[in-house]
């Protein structure tokens, strides 16, 4: 302390000095960062409306610089009491200016680069992490985040350290190699053997949902393939799964986001596809040209893409609400309740599927105390129950978003249906067919040491008959493998072929695309789309056929039996002229939905059939034909017989139902998980051209794939990938041919020898290997 005493001594006159220059200095600086602390607030709320006017808006940039510009004439205490009072109108006006955020708003929001991301929760979620993946620049993929993290409880006197395996999008701060959370195949790919190392330590999983969608890429194991893997592997994790949605973008979100509860940020968006790409779709958009900002804003806004908008169609479980105008790494009050939150999703996951739960979950629900120990490890009957939960919860979502006008005496029917076939196959294939079985291979073994026996017996005469005078030796005949058949030089036609395709009536000749390559002839339509079956009859391109000309040529005569012919695909969102694309396509193709299911025989091979048909808005899967092909997997397991997806052509999901749409994309995926689980043989055939969420999800799950030659596979067309890449990809990119050698399919048929590479497949690849004989 200095007293007045000392005032003349010149040491302490200038210690005085340098205390009175630095509390200037550091009222200075504490002025000049919280001048720049609210600058940084009016640019974030600028970014956020774009080019919108707004008045409040306009009226916080005002004051600001009305404020900088009189700095230099304002004592301490002025400045002070204003700098005060413009951080209370920024307050105040910011949450006023949350309930005018748009959809689109929203959509900047989780874009920004002062946006919350998944390096800012490990950090302030989690008591401690180490992390596996996406450190840096030269990782196998950074824009993938996978950490083994563990949260400290403090029950009582005790303290329990749980582990938790964290998987996540990171979009960074600035970071450009994380490539804005576009994961690329082999990023999801590390992602899903770290799951599996979590099912394996019995530890739950918390994903972080941060990203546009994934990145278009078909490098191995390409893009959709990859994608499907993970969808169809997390329908069978045995452990809790928490997802937390920030930015879910169409695939890229599901290919970690099949989640037993999904938690969804006030300020997220969650979406079949992005509002610009709605945008240029509905707009119909040319390579270069811009889209108007208005249908940017209408495509967001009928997409119904927020946190409120899913929670009400059921796609979410909870809303975490958080501060004004969207999280950032300052508000420290809401990675607490973000880490109340996933702890307390955990312990109900847990509780709902254990046996000793009754007051912890009273107390969870009720008292939302989460001071309640509960242990994060299952047994292996929580873990089936665990799996049956999760089916049930995704087989229940979007019955609303299509309409089923089957009349109720035919559900009647259908339900008994379905009840005695359950009964028969559990009778048949489990209770007697499992002791069956156990007879048919003692037999079998018994069989086989008999005629061992007798072989070697009968071995030994026949080497002494061979040495007798007079004894012919007969020539050794040479046995083939059976192989697939091809269309070789000489084969002509089936002659019973029942389906004539409309492009046989033109008369007219059209040339082969390879002309150029391989010289061929100009084709007569009669002929091409008769006798030769749409195929050139010198390079055997493929050209497109009707679906019909499938029904009639690989399939028995007379032997179709179509079911759930009357669900039909409706608007569920209102999307702006959707009802009456809707209307045409019913008109023009006889069908209420873009998917055809049905019973029916190949050579005396009884299947279960759902087509996808290219002529009903590009194939697009809704709703409906999500529903259509669950229940075609559901009979096909019910009444143990073969299923066969054959896809005429998809263009992906309907992007119009928004993610009444997306959601197809786990809940058929689950569906055929339990299908294959219970012992079932599914084929799926590719034609024509197939992209995007089907293929990345219930069709890129089968282990056998096959495509007719000139068929299209992948995850996005070329248009999609220049608009999202800036790359040129080669014309042959998706082609057949390429999804071979990246193993994504594994076989290339011949249009005309369908019918017999399906028999075939099905003797070889079923026969007597699977439950359906």
């Amino acid at each position: 302390m200095i007293h007045c005493k000392d005032l003349k001594n010149p040491q302490t006159e200038a210690s005085l000095r340098i205390l009175i220059f630095n509390a200037t200095h550091k009222n200075m600086t504490d002025i000049d960062k919280q001048i720049q602390d609210l600058k940084e607030r009016l640019q974030y709320i600028q970014d956020i409306f774009g080019n919108r006017e707004n008045a409040n808006v306009s009226l916080l940039g005002s004051k600001l610089n009305d404020f900088v510009h009189a700095l230099p004439s304002l004592g301490p205490a002025q400045i002070k009491r204003q700098l005060g009072s413009l951080s209370d109108l920024f307050t105040f006006l910011e949450n006023k200016l949350e309930k005018e955020l748009t959809p689109m708003d929203r959509v900047r929001i989780v874009r920004h680069p002062q946006r919350v991301c998944l390096k800012d929760i490990l950090e302030n979620v989690y008591d401690n992490y180490t992390e596996i993946g996406g450190q840096g620049e030269y990782s196998i993929d950074p824009s993938m985040i996978i950490a083994r993290a563990y949260i400290t409880r403090n029950v009582g006197k005790k303290i329990y350290k749980q582990p938790v395996m964290v998987i996540g999008q990171e979009k960074g701060h600035g970071q450009e190699f994380r490539n804005g959370g576009s994961v690329k195949p082999w990023g999801n790919a590390k992602a899903l053997e770290y799951m599996k190392v979590a099912v394996t330590e019995n530890i739950p999983i918390h994903t972080y949902i941060f990203t546009p969608g994934s990145y278009p890429v078909e490098d191995y194991p390409g893009a959709a393939q990859q994608i499907a893997r993970n969808i169809y592997a997390m329908a069978g994790i045995n452990v809790p799964v928490v997802a937390v949605i920030s930015e879910g973008g169409s695939g890229g979100a599901e290919a970690i986001g099949l989640a037993d509860t999904r938690i969804m940020l006030s300020h997220g968006y969650y979406s079949v596809i992005s509002p610009e790409g709605a945008a240029a779709i509905e707009g119909r958009a040319k390579s270069g040209s811009r889209i108007s900002p208005e249908l940017v804003e209408s495509c967001a806004r009928q997409l119904r893409i927020t946190a409120q908008d899913n929670l009400k169609m059921g796609y979410i479980d909870r809303v975490l609400q958080e501060p004004s105008l969207g999280a950032r790494p300052e508000h420290f009050d809401f990675f607490k309740k973000l880490r109340q939150e996933v702890i307390l999703a955990t312990d109900e996951i847990i509780l709902s599927v254990r046996g000793i739960k009754l007051f912890r979950a009273i107390a969870l629900r009720k008292l939302n105390n989460p001071n309640i120990y509960v242990r994060w490890g299952l047994s292996q009957k929580s873990g089936e129950r665990l799996l049956w939960r999760r089916y049930q919860k995704y087989r229940a979502l979007s019955r609303w978003a299509y309409k089923d006008s089957t009349p109720a005496w035919q559900k009647y029917k259908i339900a008994v249906s379905e009840a005695a076939w359950s009964v028969y196959s559990f009778l048949r294939y489990e209770f007697f067919g499992r002791h069956q079985r156990a007879i048919t291979h003692l037999a079998e073994d018994v069989q086989g040491e008999v005629h061992a026996l007798f072989g070697r017996v009968m071995h030994k005469t026949s080497k002494l008959l061979r040495k007798l005078p007079g004894v012919k030796k007969e020539k050794e005949e040479v046995c083939q493998l059976t192989t697939l058949s091809t269309w070789e030089e000489g084969m002509s036609w089936d002659e019973h072929c029942r389906y004539i395709s409309p492009q046989a009536n033109q008369d007219r000749t059209l040339p082969c695309p390879n002309a150029n390559k391989f010289n061929c002839l100009d084709l007569w339509a009669p002929d091409l789309f008769g006798d030769f079956a749409g195929v050139c009859s010198h390079c055997g391109h493929h050209f497109p056929m009707e679906y019909e000309w499938y029904l009639f040529n690989v399939f028995d005569p007379r032997s179709i039996r179509e079911f759930s012919p009357r669900l039909e695909s409706l608007n569920p969102l209102d999307f702006e002229g959707l009802e009456h694309k809707l209307d045409q396509a019913k008109k023009q193709t006889g069908h209420k939905s873009g998917c055809m299911t049905f019973e029916a025989d190949i050579k005396g091979i009884r299947v279960v059939v759902a087509v996808l048909l290219a002529r009903f808005r590009g194939g697009s899967v809704g709703a409906a034909e999500g529903e259509k092909f669950s229940r075609a997997v559901e009979q096909a397991r019910r009444k143990h017989m073969p299923f066969l997806a054959y896809v005429h052509g998809t263009a992906g999901i309907r992007i119009q139902e928004g993610t009444n749409g997306l959601i197809q994309m786990p809940r058929c995926t689950l569906s055929v998980r339990r299908y294959l689980e219970a012992g079932g043989l599914y084929l799926v055939l590719y034609d024509t051209n197939s992209y995007a969420g089907p293929v990345a999800s219930f069709l890129g799950c089968s282990p056998y794939q096959f495509a007719i030659r000139s068929a299209n596979i992948g995850f996005a067309g070329p248009a999609v990938i220049r608009e999202t890449t800036g790359l040129d990809i080669p014309p042959d990119y998706h082609n057949a041919f390429m999804a071979l050698s990246r193993g994504h399919i594994q076989g290339i048929w011949d249009r005309r020898e369908i019918r017999n590479n399906l028999h075939h497949a099905l003797m070889t690849m079923g026969g007597e290997f699977l439950y359906y004989r």
